[in-house]
Protein backbone atom coordinates (compact mmCIF):
# COMPACT_ATOMS: atom_id res chain seq x y z
CA UNK A 1 0.00 0.00 0.00
CA UNK A 2 1.28 3.19 -0.58
CA UNK A 3 1.83 5.87 2.03
CA UNK A 4 -0.79 8.91 2.64
CA UNK A 5 1.04 12.01 2.12
CA UNK A 6 0.87 13.96 4.69
CA UNK A 7 -0.35 17.77 5.29
CA UNK A 8 0.43 20.61 7.19
CA UNK A 9 -2.45 21.01 10.38
CA UNK A 10 -3.42 24.08 8.56
CA UNK A 11 -4.53 22.57 5.51
CA UNK A 12 -6.77 19.92 7.44
CA UNK A 13 -8.29 22.09 9.37
CA UNK A 14 -9.22 24.61 6.84
CA UNK A 15 -9.19 23.10 3.43
CA UNK A 16 -12.67 20.92 3.72
CA UNK A 17 -14.74 23.98 5.00
CA UNK A 18 -12.93 26.65 2.32
CA UNK A 19 -13.57 24.14 -0.86
CA UNK A 20 -17.18 23.50 0.31
CA UNK A 21 -17.18 27.40 0.52
CA UNK A 22 -15.95 27.97 -2.99
CA UNK A 23 -17.80 25.18 -3.97
CA UNK A 24 -20.98 27.25 -3.29
CA UNK A 25 -19.83 30.10 -4.85
CA UNK A 26 -19.41 28.13 -7.87
CA UNK A 27 -22.49 25.99 -7.83
CA UNK A 28 -25.10 28.96 -7.26
CA UNK A 29 -26.78 30.36 -9.66
CA UNK A 30 -27.20 34.01 -10.58
CA UNK A 31 -30.23 36.06 -10.39
CA UNK A 32 -31.71 36.57 -13.07
CA UNK A 33 -30.37 39.42 -15.16
CA UNK A 34 -27.12 39.22 -13.19
CA UNK A 35 -24.16 40.14 -14.54
CA UNK A 36 -21.92 37.18 -13.26
CA UNK A 37 -18.77 39.62 -13.99
CA UNK A 38 -20.11 42.96 -11.63
CA UNK A 39 -20.41 40.15 -9.04
CA UNK A 40 -17.59 41.03 -6.46
CA UNK A 41 -15.72 38.05 -4.20
CA UNK A 42 -15.72 39.48 -0.23
CA UNK A 43 -13.02 37.06 1.73
CA UNK A 44 -13.45 37.15 5.52
CA UNK A 45 -9.82 35.78 6.53
CA UNK A 46 -10.21 35.31 10.24
CA UNK A 47 -9.89 33.05 13.53
CA UNK A 48 -13.49 31.57 15.62
CA UNK A 49 -14.96 34.76 15.17
CA UNK A 50 -15.20 34.82 11.67
CA UNK A 51 -15.71 30.77 11.62
CA UNK A 52 -18.78 31.06 14.20
CA UNK A 53 -17.28 29.06 17.15
CA UNK A 54 -20.30 27.71 19.10
CA UNK A 55 -22.89 29.06 17.05
CA UNK A 56 -24.70 27.48 13.53
CA UNK A 57 -22.46 28.89 10.41
CA UNK A 58 -25.96 30.84 9.35
CA UNK A 59 -25.47 32.90 12.47
CA UNK A 60 -22.24 33.67 12.19
CA UNK A 61 -21.23 37.44 11.03
CA UNK A 62 -19.86 36.62 7.71
CA UNK A 63 -23.46 34.61 6.60
CA UNK A 64 -25.40 37.84 8.40
CA UNK A 65 -23.02 39.94 6.06
CA UNK A 66 -24.22 37.78 3.26
CA UNK A 67 -28.16 38.18 3.80
CA UNK A 68 -27.17 42.60 4.25
CA UNK A 69 -25.94 42.07 0.40
CA UNK A 70 -28.80 40.24 -0.84
CA UNK A 71 -31.16 42.84 1.13
CA UNK A 72 -28.88 45.42 -0.43
CA UNK A 73 -29.96 44.06 -3.94
CA UNK A 74 -26.08 43.28 -4.95
CA UNK A 75 -25.21 39.65 -6.31
CA UNK A 76 -21.44 39.71 -3.86
CA UNK A 77 -20.65 36.61 -2.65
CA UNK A 78 -18.96 36.64 0.78
CA UNK A 79 -16.50 33.58 1.37
CA UNK A 80 -15.82 32.92 5.07
CA UNK A 81 -12.21 31.80 5.37
CA UNK A 82 -12.00 31.58 9.06
CA UNK A 83 -10.46 28.77 10.83
CA UNK A 84 -10.86 28.35 14.69
CA UNK A 85 -7.51 29.10 16.01
CA UNK A 86 -5.72 30.81 13.76
CA UNK A 87 -2.86 33.28 14.22
CA UNK A 88 -1.39 36.16 12.32
CA UNK A 89 0.74 33.49 10.68
CA UNK A 90 -1.55 30.48 10.47
CA UNK A 91 -3.56 33.25 8.27
CA UNK A 92 -0.37 34.11 6.18
CA UNK A 93 0.51 30.41 5.93
CA UNK A 94 -2.86 30.10 3.95
CA UNK A 95 -3.27 33.35 1.81
CA UNK A 96 -1.31 32.51 -1.06
CA UNK A 97 -4.32 29.45 -1.47
CA UNK A 98 -6.91 31.75 -1.55
CA UNK A 99 -5.07 34.45 -3.90
CA UNK A 100 -5.95 31.04 -6.63
CA UNK A 101 -9.05 32.82 -6.38
CA UNK A 102 -10.35 36.46 -7.10
CA UNK A 103 -10.67 38.84 -4.15
CA UNK A 104 -12.42 41.73 -4.69
CA UNK A 105 -12.73 42.79 -0.83
CA UNK A 106 -10.26 40.86 2.18
CA UNK A 107 -12.15 41.65 5.68
CA UNK A 108 -8.86 40.79 7.29
CA UNK A 109 -9.73 39.59 10.92
CA UNK A 110 -6.56 38.07 12.78
CA UNK A 111 -4.39 38.65 15.58
CA UNK A 112 -6.53 38.37 18.86
CA UNK A 113 -5.39 34.78 19.58
CA UNK A 114 -2.03 36.35 18.84
CA UNK A 115 -2.57 38.36 21.55
CA UNK A 116 -4.41 36.04 23.89
CA UNK A 117 -1.31 33.89 23.51
CA UNK A 118 0.75 36.33 24.36
CA UNK A 119 2.70 36.29 20.94
CA UNK A 120 5.22 39.50 20.33
CA UNK A 121 3.30 42.19 18.57
CA UNK A 122 6.16 42.84 16.28
CA UNK A 123 5.66 39.29 15.03
CA UNK A 124 1.47 40.14 14.43
CA UNK A 125 1.80 43.49 12.73
CA UNK A 126 4.30 41.94 10.05
CA UNK A 127 2.22 39.09 9.37
CA UNK A 128 -0.98 40.90 8.88
CA UNK A 129 1.62 43.54 7.16
CA UNK A 130 2.66 40.72 4.63
CA UNK A 131 -0.76 39.74 4.23
CA UNK A 132 -1.87 42.97 2.82
CA UNK A 133 1.47 43.04 0.52
CA UNK A 134 0.44 39.88 -0.73
CA UNK A 135 -3.21 40.46 -1.84
CA UNK A 136 -2.36 43.76 -3.04
CA UNK A 137 0.47 42.00 -5.15
CA UNK A 138 -1.82 40.05 -6.65
CA UNK A 139 -5.22 41.89 -6.72
CA UNK A 140 -3.79 45.68 -7.05
CA UNK A 141 -7.80 46.72 -7.09
CA UNK A 142 -9.13 45.13 -3.89
CA UNK A 143 -9.92 47.01 -1.08
CA UNK A 144 -8.81 45.39 2.17
CA UNK A 145 -11.04 46.05 5.74
CA UNK A 146 -8.81 45.74 8.82
CA UNK A 147 -10.56 44.63 11.60
CA UNK A 148 -9.61 45.83 14.93
CA UNK A 149 -9.11 43.94 17.82
CA UNK A 150 -8.52 44.28 21.55
CA UNK A 151 -7.38 43.05 24.85
CA UNK A 152 -9.05 42.11 28.11
CA UNK A 153 -7.97 44.60 30.37
CA UNK A 154 -6.34 41.57 32.96
CA UNK A 155 -3.55 41.97 30.26
CA UNK A 156 -2.26 45.00 31.74
CA UNK A 157 -2.43 48.45 30.64
CA UNK A 158 0.26 49.04 28.18
CA UNK A 159 0.26 45.81 26.67
CA UNK A 160 -3.47 46.09 25.71
CA UNK A 161 -3.24 49.77 24.55
CA UNK A 162 -0.13 48.89 22.67
CA UNK A 163 -1.87 45.81 20.97
CA UNK A 164 -4.94 48.13 20.16
CA UNK A 165 -2.54 50.26 17.67
CA UNK A 166 -1.48 47.65 15.85
CA UNK A 167 -4.74 47.84 13.92
CA UNK A 168 -5.16 51.90 13.41
CA UNK A 169 -1.73 51.70 12.36
CA UNK A 170 -1.62 49.46 10.22
CA UNK A 171 -4.76 50.94 8.23
CA UNK A 172 -3.05 54.07 8.15
CA UNK A 173 -0.02 52.89 6.62
CA UNK A 174 -1.78 50.71 3.77
CA UNK A 175 -4.76 53.51 3.36
CA UNK A 176 -7.29 50.51 3.65
CA UNK A 177 -10.38 50.97 5.82
CA UNK A 178 -10.92 50.20 9.49
CA UNK A 179 -13.29 48.82 11.41
CA UNK A 180 -12.02 50.17 14.69
CA UNK A 181 -12.90 47.43 17.18
CA UNK A 182 -14.86 44.10 15.69
CA UNK A 183 -16.60 43.42 19.01
CA UNK A 184 -18.30 46.75 19.98
CA UNK A 185 -20.71 46.70 21.61
CA UNK A 186 -20.14 43.01 22.18
CA UNK A 187 -17.21 42.37 24.11
CA UNK A 188 -17.59 42.15 27.57
CA UNK A 189 -21.22 41.71 27.39
CA UNK A 190 -22.23 38.32 29.03
CA UNK A 191 -25.58 38.42 27.95
CA UNK A 192 -24.27 38.68 24.41
CA UNK A 193 -21.23 36.38 24.88
CA UNK A 194 -20.75 32.52 25.32
CA UNK A 195 -20.06 30.75 28.75
CA UNK A 196 -15.95 31.53 27.45
CA UNK A 197 -16.32 35.36 27.62
CA UNK A 198 -14.98 35.15 24.36
CA UNK A 199 -16.92 34.14 21.38
CA UNK A 200 -20.41 35.84 20.69
CA UNK A 201 -23.15 34.33 20.84
CA UNK A 202 -26.27 34.36 17.99
CA UNK A 203 -27.41 37.76 18.94
CA UNK A 204 -24.06 39.19 19.74
CA UNK A 205 -23.18 38.11 15.98
CA UNK A 206 -25.56 39.92 14.78
CA UNK A 207 -24.02 43.42 16.44
CA UNK A 208 -20.64 42.27 14.73
CA UNK A 209 -21.98 42.07 11.58
CA UNK A 210 -23.58 45.69 11.85
CA UNK A 211 -20.10 46.99 12.83
CA UNK A 212 -18.38 45.35 9.84
CA UNK A 213 -21.45 46.69 7.42
CA UNK A 214 -20.91 49.96 8.76
CA UNK A 215 -17.83 49.88 6.80
CA UNK A 216 -18.09 47.71 4.05
CA UNK A 217 -21.58 48.93 2.86
CA UNK A 218 -20.15 52.13 1.46
CA UNK A 219 -17.48 50.04 -0.59
CA UNK A 220 -19.77 47.68 -2.39
CA UNK A 221 -22.14 50.62 -2.89
CA UNK A 222 -19.39 52.51 -4.92
CA UNK A 223 -17.72 49.25 -6.36
CA UNK A 224 -21.20 48.11 -7.47
CA UNK A 225 -22.28 51.83 -9.38
CA UNK A 226 -18.87 51.96 -11.36
CA UNK A 227 -19.31 47.76 -12.51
Amino acid sequence: MKARAKFPGWIRRWFVPVVLAWGVLVMLPAAPGADPVATKTIVVLGDSLAAGLGVDPSEAFPALIQKKIGAAGWNDTVVNAGVSGDTSADGLARINWLLKQKIDVLILELGGNDGLRGFPMVATKTNLQAIIDRVKQKYPQARIIIAGMQMPPNLGEEYTAAFRKIYPDLAAINHTALIPFLLEGVGGKPELNQPDHVHPTAEGHKIVADNVWKVLQPILERMNSNS
